[in-house]
């Protein structure tokens, strides 16, 4: 049996580019009718709080804003009742089961008005230029096959001044948690997930490799700065192990 310190050192992402995506698609089919009640699990409930976070760094002025990554549309759900009446919101996402269950819970939600779920990859969004008040994203980013293209399109779809709200696992800024956190993702989580939703893709090993992968807070704000975003900053929740980065076009 591997380390803890061993496991984080060996585990591998799904790939990149096109195999990632293929990949990915595979593995969040597996789980769609699961992952709402196993990210309440196994954030101990606390993407809730995360999320209603995320969404408070939108203006009010904010009307038509683009959700992606939606997933199940949480996001885009507590972004119309953030924003109120006024507010138009695109719900998009790769993954066709997940959606599924994301307009089933927007029509119960009674937001049809307000939002559409429509299928859509990250790195070609289809949409037109400069056409957002401003992108959310949460726990997306690091799913992508190329990070580079997928916020070269978000600020592409963005209005100048239009804001990029993105919530994402992150590094916890003190050692002890890091250790705590690496013991939780690589060996808890995995057989949780597991147990609860009966996957044989591996999604609950991919999940933690994919997080250890993707760039930390610094590294993150940095390369969006490198693609065209004027003014980046970030917001560390429960120390760290998720973050909130905000970038204005």
């Amino acid at each position: 049996m591997l380390t803890v310190e061993e496991q984080t050192q060996t585990a591998q992402p799904a790939g990149t580019g096109r195999q990632k995506e293929q990949a990915v698609q595979r593995m969040f089919s597996s789980i769609a009718r699961y992952y709402d009640l196993n990210n309440s699990l196994l954030s101990l409930g606390l993407h809730h709080s995360w999320k209603r976070r995320a969404v408070g760094f939108l203006s009010p002025n904010d009307c038509r804003v683009l959700d992606v990554g939606a997933g199940t549309a949480d996001l885009a759900l507590l972004t119309a009742s953030r924003l109120g009446e006024k507010a138009r919101i695109v719900a998009a996402d790769l993954n066709v089961p997940m959606l599924a269950i994301g307009v089933e819970k927007v029509r119960k939600a009674a937001r049809q008005k307000q939002i559409i779920c429509v299928q859509a990859n990250a790195e070609r969004l289809c949409v037109p230029d400069a056409s957002f008040d401003a992108v959310t994203t949460g726990f997306c980013m690091r799913n992508v096959g190329d990070l580079t293209t997928a916020l070269r399109e978000i600020i592409r779809a963005l209005k100048p001044g239009g804001r990029l709200v993105c919530l994402e696992f992150s590094r916890p800024v003190v050692g002890w948690l890091r250790r705590l956190y690496d013991w939780y993702s690589f060996t808890l989580l995995p057989w949780v997930g597991t147990k609860v939703s009966g996957d044989q893709t591996g999604v609950y090993e991919y999940l933690p490799a994919s997080i250890r992968a993707f760039p930390d807070q610094e590294g993150l704000a940095r390369l969006m700065r490198e693609v065209g975003f004027s003014r980046v900053e970030y917001h560390n929740l429960s120390g760290g192990i998720v973050a909130i980065h905000v970038a204005v076009k």
